[in-house]
């Protein structure tokens, strides 16, 4: 059976739509795609079909950055208040020091309350000044937490200022063009609709994929979140971090002293088997046995993008699709590919917890997990937003065993088949009890628990 029959199978399997999957190895690409663009109109995928790719956008805005500080105009080191002399948030010792490489590893600790900035040209702007009263998650370089939208929008803000241009201008100038890139853009109306995937979502099996209601982000994530783009067009970024910032045409993008800052500058992430054990500027670091391998991944409601950066063997691989599980199904495609790829951890069931210590409610606005133990285990429930339980057919709350791993990381598998297993660390002890709960790259305090303990970047 070829790459191309097996991946046909797992769309299949999956009820994912279509794939469009290539591979740029010593240089050359090798492409291809399987399935349809909208389930609606069976209109088959191409290796031209763009796709949403979601927070792989943030590596884009990391290199924009970085051509920047390359040009002496920016420096990740320096307080953002440098740049936005009116950038304010509740805690005055982040806003005061937090810089341009706490939003690019995600160690800023900001709460994502930039309340309802529109959907103008002015949106960055607008969600700088929103955040003036938004508190800490956790202090200042503390740990990693995951920030979809707003730490690469006040980075995007730092660009516009800097630049002189929107943020979609900048990337524009700076990256789509001068990489020669036809697929890529960051404004949904500027995408050729005849060449886009429309993204799925799925309830059952039986029902098989459906259109999603929301055909795109709000513009708020657009720095984080709002790139469209083709397999050729995201390994040719891929390219130029395989080649120390030069483009396939030879010409220099950004400097090789900053490619290997944004591959070198690494931040521990609590949870270290879904992603990596450490995110870097812009880019997520993996082991494979041994081998360092860089991510960056996106999704959108209905569409995920993957690319793997192997640059022991020159070699990175895209996976693109329009619906179906976020993980799974990108980890079969590069086993496929690429051979060997890190699995899950098994559960260790001889380790013996003080299940007191996890017990709580971890939450943040919009997200509320409760850890319990029952009968000598642990359970976490997660409440789902109603509207969002009601259109997927799912209960309003949902219950998940933790199998632990170690005495701070726990598998969350799922009977629902459709489900990703997914991996859950609950850490720092410093009061006793567990002070978060890290799932999904994102952070959680545990409800009564200080974040006063003092920020160590």
């Amino acid at each position: 059976m070829t790459i191309r029959d097996r991946v046909a199978a797992l769309l299949t399997g999956y009820g994912i739509p279509s794939a469009a999957i290539g591979v740029l190895r010593d240089g050359e690409i090798t492409e291809f795609a399987v399935g349809v663009k909208n389930v609606e109109t069976a209109e088959p995928a191409t290796t031209d079909t763009v796709y949403q790719c979601g927070s792989m956008t943030k590596t884009w805005t990391a290199l924009a950055f970085l051509q920047l500080a390359d040009e002496g105009k920016a420096d990740l080191d320096e307080p953002i208040r440098t740049y936005l002399p009116e950038f304010s948030v509740a805690d005055p010792e982040t806003t005061a020091k937090v810089t341009a490489r706490h939003l690019l590893n995600h160690t800023n600790g900001i709460e994502e309350a930039f309340g309802d900035p529109g959907e103008d040209d002015d949106i960055h702007e607008r969600m700088v000044e929103n955040i003036a009263g938004a508190p800490q998650v956790f202090p200042l370089g503390h740990t990693h937490g995951y920030s979809a939208a707003l730490g690469y929008a006040i980075l995007a803000r730092v660009v516009e200022v800097l630049d002189g241009k929107r943020w979609d201008d900048v990337l524009r100038d700076r990256l789509f063009t001068p990489l020669g890139l036809t697929g890529t853009n960051s404004r949904p109306e500027r995408v050729d609709e005849t060449r886009a995937a429309t993204g799925h979502l799925i309830r059952s099996p039986a029902e098989g994929p459906f259109v999603t209601p929301i055909d795109y982000l709000p513009r708020a994530f657009g720095a984080g979140g709002g790139i469209t783009s083709t397999v050729r067009d995201v390994l040719t970024m891929a390219h130029v971090l395989l080649n120390a910032g030069t483009a396939p045409d030879g010409r220099r993008i950004v400097s090789a002293a900053s490619v290997r800052e944004m591959m070198r500058s690494r931040v521990p992430v609590p949870d270290p088997y879904m992603f990596g054990p450490e995110w870097a500027l812009g880019l997520i670091v993996c082991d494979w046995s041994g081998e360092t391998v860089y991510a960056t991944d996106g999704s959108t409601i209905g569409q995920n993008a993957r690319l793997r950066i192997l640059p022991d063997s020159n070699t990175a691989v895209v996976v693109l699709t329009n619906g179906g599980p976020r993980e799974s199904f990108a980890r079969e495609v590069f086993r496929e590919i690429l051979g060997t790829v890190p699995e899950l951890p098994k559960p260790d069931p001889a380790l013996k917890l003080d299940l007191p210590r996890y017990e709580g409610v971890y939450e943040r606005p919009g997200t509320r997990y409760e850890v319990s133990a029952d009968g000598g285990a642990l359970f976490l429930t997660l409440d789902l937003d109603p509207m969002q339980a009601e259109f997927l057919g799912k209960p309003a709350r949902l219950r998940y065993e933790l199998l632990p791993v170690s005495p701070t990381h726990f598998l969350m598998p799922s009977a629902d088949p459709l489900e990703d297993t997914q991996t859950v660390a609950i850490y720092d002890f410093a009061d006793g009890a567990a002070r978060y709960l890290h799932t999904n790259c994102r952070v959680h305090p545990r409800r009564g628990s200080s974040i006063s303990t003092p920020a160590r970047t």
